[in-house]
């Protein structure tokens, strides 16, 4: 006997009333039968218009959550379910990338006190911009990439670690080594 799940169908009737089961009596056994079916879909969807693996399964679980809750909203007559999904998805992403722009736009605060007790600097130390540009290109790749997702980008250390799959000791270490380099070719008052 195989542990398999049978084939589900791949008909617009099918997926209307499971949807309607869904909506009519929060039927869990109809939704992840949803889910099940359309999440690996919807990620392939948004991995191919350039979006990374983190944020694809987070735009997937909100697409999912989007469909839990307003699955009354969903109108066979309208759209497929397939249709309606990916639509969620890909609206879901603009919104992401708006919010990415507009928070790219921004300056970008500095915890003024968290680099002077990490690393016994001040922002006030580097005035001259252009010449802290200059540094951060004249690092290696790879300090040069983590200064600026860590102080540019405002990203955690936890969140460096996560996108990059390197360890979090070695963002730490790698970024205090950086910012030594920084430090020396910046002429920075020890």
């Amino acid at each position: 006997m195989s542990s398999q799940r049978p084939a589900l169908p791949d008909d617009a009737g099918y997926w209307s009333a499971q949807m309607r089961a869904v909506a009519e009596r929060q039927d869990m056994d109809a939704f992840l039968g949803i889910h099940d079916h359309y999440a690996p879909r919807l990620k392939r969807y948004l991995l191919g218009h350039g979006v990374s693996a983190a944020q694809a399964d987070d735009l997937v679980q909100e697409s999912m959550l989007r469909l839990w809750r307003s699955a009354a909203a969903f109108d066979p007559a309208r759209a497929s379910l397939s249709t309606w999904l990916f639509r969620i998805a890909r609206n879901l992403q603009i919104d992401a990338r708006r919010r990415e722009a507009h928070r790219e736009s921004e300056p970008v605060p500095v915890d003024e006190a968290w680099m002077v007790d990490e690393w016994g600097v001040s922002p006030d130390d580097y005035a001259d911009h252009a010449g802290l540009d200059r540094a951060i290109r004249s690092l290696p790749a790879a300090q040069a990439r983590l200064i600026r997702m860590s102080y540019l980008e405002a990203r955690s250390h936890s969140e460096i670690a996560a996108e990059l799959g390197m360890p979090l000791g070695s963002v730490k270490s790698t970024l205090r080594r950086a910012f030594a380099r920084l430090k020396a070719g910046l002429g920075a008052a020890p």
